[in-house]
């Protein structure tokens, strides 16, 4: 694979080479996923060596298990200690059976074979678990984000690091609302890290807006991201996945995390972006099951947003949802669903609210105006899950009944202007001439 040179407060910078291949209509061999491990890791010279897989939870789709044992072989062979952490981000921990399940191994394997993996969940908000490994400063944050921040941003991480020689990164890469395409330095950040850098760089995706920052590659959060990544004092090697709308493994490249990634963003923007020709009116959007709350559904909101018409519904359908979030619901709640200028306009009321949780409101209200205390969203965003009407009413967001809508009456009417997606939240929807506010 070709060098990479990424762009980073105006300087550039060689991001190295990436091992491995991928295609549209390619499924990489199991075979193959060997070879490429072995490529990659044998120059590292691992052999005795600590090493900790930074894995993502359940609300990624990756062959995560196809992964793990690759690595965990070919690892093992040469004496290298291997332990996972559980890229959470702020979501909830992952119960035992969940990892079995993630790790695709029974908990006989678990207890046998794999007895000498130690396993553990991210803490974000557990200062004991954090360390302090620098600051992003307000100059080097104006140069990042083009004038739009300047401020000091701490940058801390699961302190679980510093016991171990090399992180490996193994994790999907799809287009993503709040640094363009997720995936590599992402599982570090927000992935295992602490909570300022988390808040920062989520509010700079909303106040660009997530059309303008979705499936783009080159954005100024991803600077950012990678930008604290660079503060990481451990060595880092990534392996990108891409992952058909099957999810088999169409693509698999490793190195370092800003070139492997590269890599599996260009695929990544052919494999996950659907265009249409015009808006609908009506977007049915079904979410999966391993989203289980609106903090992750949400995906089923911003995904299919550009091709919404103006003054059009979306109905994120999913029955099994009935938690706004476990960890962030109550925030949510005081504050509500809005459009961006809401905040912004009124930034003396929320400047002290998470601008994590401000980020989600604005990424699932979607794109609108504030003019003379008045809200104006563009669309409809409607639930229609186990949430109560009264919830979905006190956060500013319509209510459907999930027992009253058939998705199969939403099937095979996109001439009528009715989209049906069956299985939301991973595949990016655009219009193949967008309007302005779609545009980067």
């Amino acid at each position: 694979m070709s060098e990479t040179n990424q762009r980073t407060g105006g300087v550039s910078v060689s991001t190295g080479e990436a091992v491995g291949f991928g295609g549209a209509d390619r499924t990489l061999t199991v075979e193959e996923v060997q070879d490429i491990a072995v490529r990659a890791l044998t120059p590292l010279a691992l052999t005795g060596k600590r090493i900790l897989l930074i894995i993502p939870d359940a609300t990624r789709t990756a062959p995560v298990g196809l992964m793990f044992r690759t690595l965990f072989d070919v690892l093992t062979d040469i004496g290298a200690k291997l332990d996972i952490i559980i890229a959470l981000g702020t979501h909830p921990p992952m119960s035992e059976d969940a990892i079995n399940k993630r790790l695709e191994i029974t908990a006989e394997e678990r207890a046998g074979r794999y007895q000498s993996v130690r396993v553990l969940n991210h803490a974000w908000d557990n200062p004991e678990a954090l360390a302090s490994i620098g600051m992003i400063s307000a100059d080097e944050t104006a140069a990042l984000t083009d004038g739009l921040f300047s401020l000091n941003v701490p940058v801390t991480i699961n302190k679980a690091i510093f016991d171990y020689d090399r992180l490996i990164i193994i994790g999907p890469t799809f287009p993503h609302e709040v640094v363009g395409f997720s995936g590599g330095n992402k599982y570090l950040f927000p992935g295992i890290s602490g909570p300022e850098v988390l808040n920062f760089f989520h509010w700079l995706g909303a106040v660009t807006t997530t059309p303008k920052i979705i499936g783009r590659k080159w954005t100024a959060v991803r600077k950012v991201v990678d930008r604290a990544a660079s503060l990481v004092p451990i060595p880092r090697t990534a392996f990108c996945l891409s992952v058909n709308n099957r999810g088999e493994l169409a693509g698999l490249f490793a190195g370092t995390p800003e070139a492997a990634w590269s890599e599996a963003a260009d695929l990544s923007d052919k494999l996950h972006v659907i265009y249409k020709e015009k808006p609908f009116h009506t977007v049915l959007s079904c979410a999966p099951p391993m989203y289980d709350e609106v903090w992750v559904g949400g995906k089923c909101m911003y995904k299919l947003e550009p091709v919404v018409a103006d003054g059009g519904e979306l109905i994120i359908y999913a029955p099994h949802i009935h938690e706004i979030s476990v960890t962030h619901g109550a925030a949510i709640e005081r504050v509500g669903y809005h459009v961006r200028d809401y905040f912004l306009k009124q930034w003396d009321r929320f400047k002290d609210e998470s601008w994590g949780v401000l980020a989600h409101s604005t990424h699932v209200r979607g794109i609108g105006s504030y003019e003379d205390g008045v809200e104006n969203p563009r669309i409809t965003v409607t639930l229609a899950t186990g949430i109560p009407e009264e919830v979905c009413r006190r956060v500013q967001l319509n209510y459907r009944d999930p027992a009253s809508i058939r998705p199969a009456d939403y099937a095979n009417r996109e001439d009528e202007g009715v989209l049906y997606v069956p299985k939301a939240g991973e595949m990016l929807y655009r219009l193949s001439d967008p309007p302005e506010w779609a545009r980067e």
